[in-house]
């Protein structure tokens, strides 16, 4: 089968690779029909992945058609799916509370193992859910905004809560469309006044917020001096995750969807005055990838919006190694590999 892998940092090439072959119990063998291109490929490719040995096929936005099940997996060949690609071990402290999106020894395809950009890959058969009413490649778009969902729903703020997400690139404009599912009220915060009339003209989303000395007077001039109930950090960048503790209301909520090597600092009288909860987001579990789905088929992701850049299998090395530094007017790619 072809595959695209990344050899080294900077050096991404068509090979060819044996196929996966019979799947081992308990696993499927799918045909991928497309995969989306992640910051985290983009940062592979670059090489400023911490954890990463090369070489890697990259990859684990996936859609794909369902081509052999090994005995006693329930699913009929041919069916379209979506990809769960975090593979849990099941058996962690983590998995027995039924929180495989932060097992203590996750494999995640395309980052810790290799991943979809290719034709073929194996999965679990539990990583695998249905494709209803979704084409695939709208399916393939599932596992991104899972993250922005499963932030949502771990903030536990309810209807009616003013939201600020930090950083309006694909994981943040996730977390934003989610946040306003749930029935918040969202503000959006970036750098780039580009970025943010994007996201206006694109999504809807009016009111924002440049980044400037003058951030948190503007957090207080949209909050009546109160603060957000609830805070999305989506920037993966530590000093803009230390602001964010200001931003919150009192007995309001910040949520780090993203992850940093730094230590992340903050005034403790200033967190326990606001009796504020921190909370952590990792990854995504089947019910997030359940209420994207059904938020898609629904009409409530505007997916043909999301997607603004397309390539295929054989495309791909030379458009994701110009993509990763032409993002003008970039938020999802999707790469072309079969169907």
């Amino acid at each position: 089968m072809k595959a695209v892998l990344c050899q080294q940092p900077g050096v991404l090439e068509i090979v060819e690779r044996p196929s996966p072959g019979t799947p081992e119990p308990g696993w499927v063998r799918l045909a991928v029909s497309h995969v989306g291109i992640c910051g985290t490929d983009y940062h592979i490719f670059e090489g400023k992945h911490p954890f990463l040995e090369y070489p890697r096929v990259m990859g684990h936005e996936i859609s794909a058609t369902v081509m052999e099940t090994a005995d006693g997996v329930e699913i009929a060949i041919g069916t379209p799916v979506i990809v769960n690609p975090y593979i849990s071990c099941g058996i962690c402290v983590a998995c027995r509370h039924d929180k495989p999106n932060c097992c203590t020894d996750i494999k995640v395809l395309g980052v810790h193992t290799d991943g979809a950009f290719c034709e073929e890959i194996t999965v679990p058969a539990g990583n695998l859910y249905a494709a209803q009413g979704l084409s695939l490649e709208a399916a393939a778009t599932v596992e991104f905004l899972a993250i922005g969902a499963h932030a949502v729903r771990r903030s536990m703020a309810p209807a009616g809560s003013r939201a600020l997400v930090i950083g309006a690139g694909p994981i943040g404009l996730g977390a934003a469309i989610f946040s306003r599912i749930a029935g918040h009220a969202v503000t959006l915060l970036d750098t780039s006044a580009e970025r943010l009339e994007m996201a206006a003209e694109r999504f809807g989303f009016a009111s924002g917020i440049v980044a400037s000395d003058t951030t948190l007077d503007a957090v207080k001039a949209k909050t009546d001096g109160d603060g957000f109930d609830v805070v999305f950090d989506a920037t993966g960048y530590g000093p803009s995750m230390e602001k964010a503790f200001g931003f919150v209301a009192h007995g309001g909520a910040l949520v780090l969807v993203s992850v940093v090597k730094d230590e992340i600092r903050f005034s403790d009288p200033e967190f326990h005055k606001r009796e504020m909860m921190v909370i952590g987001s990792r990854n995504a579990t089947r019910i997030d990838f359940e209420h994207v789905a059904a938020s898609i088929a629904n009409g409530l992701v505007p997916v043909d919006r999301l997607i603004t850049h397309r390539t295929t299998l054989s495309d791909a090395p030379r458009d994701l190694a110009r993509w990763a530094h032409e993002k003008s007017g970039l938020i999802k790619a999707v790469i072309k590999v079969s169907g």
